[in-house]
């Protein structure tokens, strides 16, 4: 560094420093001697905001100026992520930063261990959200994402007696440096009421939704900073307010809940992430939660096209609305409302409108996972939505009926309203003028199985974008040992070019370069094994074992289940034979289960048990151990993939979307076992078919089986190892010690096994064992490490950015 550098570098420390110590004096009232370390990260949050600020204000003004296309990226989850450290690293200021709070008497990153997750989100589709927001900012995209502020978001999780405990998730407990509250930027959102029409001099009706019950949606923008490029976009969560907060005559009577009734039932749509949909009620809420996000955004998107001069008519050349899943496909009727009932369109042109706006990214090929919402319910809570639906349904089967004379079948199939029910992926897709998958696999199964019939209809209209991730918080934020090493090879600029990542192939031949990546991996492993210690109580060795991870949202497709049969084998295999030649490891779980899905839990139970039998049992621990990591979230992962060797992508083929763990994983340097579903299988093309460990039954493979009639129970009397491990899971010898608990897991997959555990187990203990093989040689493995990393740049979410903008959003 030049005196020059290094006198520009003491000039941004100090001031720093003046701007944390006068937000500290200023802001809270307190004197710097006396602060503690949380008013210390509030000082840094809103000095890092300050920065933001100009170049937000800045921002929003060129886009204006320029008038060029927006894109509305609607979600109803967004998994941020703590955001004091990713401002700082997209500031480029994290080191005077650092340095300042030094001198000032503080650490930095315990600063950032205060700030709580924004846990606004289930896992993949919250992330994928929160990355395709840091790429557009990135990229200089206008791009802005709207969804709902949860008060409670997702539930924090807690283990106890072996089963996960759903505890409430209060992120906004405390002040929240990040929010700015826009109370200029309130829409009233109708529910309920009735429907009247009328008919003008000319002939022509005119509706009416009258006598609704209304609330208040009122803005909160967080920002989202591009990676040093002075461009802050803006997220705008919507929180739920009454109309009228407090009825003072009943508050006169002493009657103080009725006082309060409007504003707790108003208040209850923003109050917490996914109510459970078991009831009548949660379904409403539900419901209520997606038509109040879709609506207050619609009205805040016409109102910025107006205020730039704009005519409605040309909103699809200036603006682009992304659906993010099926929550946001309320957006199609309520833009229709929205364009004949407020702003006077015929349908036609209307219509035209909000097919050239909006556009459909599904998520998933589960049928039960394909939103319905029943009639009865969407007519009471939105009776001038069904009116409209049904009027889309009638028009689009009269096309289907043209289009396919003679085929009745195909157009119920393809009907929006049928057997009492409104089919939300039908109409989004109606809806739409583009339809994607998230991989190349999932894009081929939504055109040629999901909805072929629709496919057959707009062929043109489907696409797929593969997801990615960002490389900003995935490498440099959270694994600064590996950024550093291969900054030391490309230089610090391949973070906006991650395809730059191929010229680390030549360093997997060159022993020193290995032997420096093997010495960051060890120090990430450490640092993991500490969160164990301090999160479960165990002691993981990081020297002897490998870190075998599969972390994500729990459910039965993702297989959770196979990787604890196979955990069961090992340890019975140890059991038998302490003298077993077997390479120790540790299999590490993380992940929720949603709180009203028993199967899920019921697996979470059967893990921790696992783990309570290994860990304790002096013939195995050494060579086996068991972790269930709680509350698995953003902030958490980050530690999580910089510190795991080996990572378990076993889905069902055919039912994972995409993924974004799997990339995570293996931009970290992690190895993967996986079967070709989702995004794995890009991954396996990508990184070449001896660096990845592929084992199972294809996409293919699994419809024809199913096809054919799967009979699991074979497969268990064929296996003696499968069998064996079966009837350990119900012969009580795992906690609780009772026989039933895991019997109904047993049952199913003897019976009915859906996802095809026991067709693809004994594969999955072949493909451990070359796993073993090749780890018992860590030059070896670390050849390969590198290998993945430097195949995997095509996974960044900037190049699915591109993607979106060039075949979908026509920027």
């Amino acid at each position: 560094m030049t005196p020059t550098e290094g006198g520009r570098q003491r000039s941004r420390v100090e001031a720093l420093e003046q701007a944390v110590t006068g937000h500290i004096t200023h802001a809270l009232a307190r004197n710097v001697t006396a602060a503690k370390p949380r008013d210390f990260y509030l000082a840094t949050a809103w000095s890092a905001r300050d920065r933001l600020a100009k170049y937000w204000a800045a921002t929003q003004d060129a886009y204006r100026r320029e008038g060029t296309k927006r894109v509305y990226y609607l979600s109803l989850e967004f998994l941020m992520g703590r955001m004091l450290g990713n401002a700082l690293l997209n500031l480029g200021i994290e080191d005077p930063m650092g340095v300042a709070l030094e001198e000032l008497g503080v650490q930095l990153e315990e600063l950032q261990e205060l700030e709580p997750d924004a846990a606004l989100g289930n896992g993949g589709l919250g992330r994928l959200a929160a990355c395709y927001l840091d790429s557009m900012a990135t990229q200089g995209i206008p791009g802005y994402g709207y969804g709902i502020r949860y008060e409670f978001g997702m539930f924090r999780q807690r283990i106890e007696d072996g089963w996960q405990k759903e505890m409430p998730e209060n992120w906004l407990a405390d002040l929240n440096p990040w929010q700015l509250v826009r109370p200029d930027r309130t829409y009233t959102v109708q529910f309920f009421g009735r429907v009247t029409s009328s008919v003008d001099a000319d002939g022509r009706q005119h509706f009416q939704w009258v006598g609704t019950q209304d609330v208040l949606a009122v803005a909160c923008d967080y920002p989202v900073p591009g990676y040093r490029n002075r461009t802050v976009n803006t997220l705008r969560l919507w929180t739920a307010r009454a109309t009228e907060e407090f009825d003072l005559s009943y508050f006169i009577r002493s009657d103080y809940s009725a006082a309060l009734q409007a504003k707790i039932q108003s208040e209850a749509i923003s109050k917490v992430l996914y109510p459970p949909d078991d009831t009548s009620a949660g379904k409403e809420l539900r419901l209520k939660q997606q038509h109040f996000f879709v609506s207050a955004t619609l009205q805040d998107l016409i109102r910025r096209h107006q205020a730039d001069g704009q005519t409605l008519g040309n909103l699809p050349e200036r603006a682009q609305i992304q659906m993010n899943d099926t929550h946001p496909a309320l957006a199609v009727p309520e833009l229709m409302r929205l364009l004949m009932d407020e702003h006077g369109f015929e349908w036609d042109a209307a219509w035209h409108i909000v097919t050239g706006t909006l556009a459909y990214t599904n998520h998933t090929v589960l049928p039960e996972a394909l939103e319905t919402w029943s009639i009865d319910l969407l007519g009471r809570l939105l009776p001038r939505h069904l009116d409209i639906i049904r009027e889309i349904d009638r028009r689009f089967r009269q096309l289907v009926e043209t289009s396919f004379p003679d085929e009745p079948e195909r157009v119920e199939r393809m009907g929006i309203v049928g057997n009492g029910v409104v089919r939300m992926a039908h109409l989004a897709i109606v809806g739409s003028h583009m339809v994607n998958g998230v991989a190349e696999l999932h894009g081929r199964i939504i055109r040629e199985r999901v909805f072929a019939d629709f496919h057959d209809l707009w062929p043109d209209r489907f696409t797929h974008v593969t997801n990615g991730v960002t490389p900003r918080r995935w490498i440099m934020k959270a694994n600064p040992g590996q950024t550093a090493l291969m900054n030391s090879r490309l230089g610090d600029d391949w973070a906006c070019d991650l395809e730059r990542l191929r010229e680390l192939a030549p360093a997997a031949d060159d022993a020193e370069f290995r032997e420096h990546w093997r010495e960051v991996k060890h120090w990430n492993k450490v640092a993991l094994a500490e969160i164990i210690r301090r999160e479960t109580g165990e002691a993981v060795d990081p020297v002897t074992m490998m870190f075998d991870v599969q972390v994500k949202r729990m459910h039965e497709y993702k297989r959770q289940l196979l990787n604890a049969l196979r955990v069961a084998d090992l340890y019975l295999r140890l059991r038998d034979d302490r003298e077993m030649d077997v390479l120790p490891r540790a299999v590490i779980f993380g992940g929720k289960a949603a709180p009203t899905y028993q199967v899920a839990k019921r697996i979470i139970r059967l893990i921790t048990a696992l783990g309570q039998v290994c860990n304790n049992d002096r013939r195995v621990k050494d060579k086996l151990q068991v972790i269930f990591l709680p509350d698995y979230r953003v902030s958490l992962a980050e530690r999580i993939f910089p510190g795991s060797d080996l990572s378990e992508q076993i889905s069902t083929a055919g039912y994972e979307a995409s993924g974004t763990g799997n990339m995570k994983f293996a931009l970290n340097g992690a190895l993967t076992i996986g079967t070709l579903d989702g995004a794995t299988v890009e991954i396996a093309e990508r990184v070449g078919r001896d660096n990845i460990f592929l084992f199972g039954l294809t996409a293919e493979q699994v419809e024809a089986k199913k096809r054919e009639g799967y009979r699991p129970w074979e497969y268990a009397e064929a296996s003696p190892r499968l069998k064996r491990v079966l009837e350990f899971l119900i012969s009580g010898d795992l906690p609780p010690h009772d026989p039933d608990t895991y019997r109904p897991l047993v049952d199913d997959l003897l019976s009915r096994d859906p996802y095809l555990l026991l067709a693809d187990f004994d594969a999955y203990l072949e493909a451990q064992d070359r796993v073993d093989a090749v780890y018992r040689d860590p030059e070896e493995w670390t050849r390969r490490a590198i290998i993945n990393v430097a195949s995997c740049g095509y996974f960044s979410s900037d190049r699915s950015v591109r993607d979106y903008a060039e075949r979908i959003w026509r920027l």
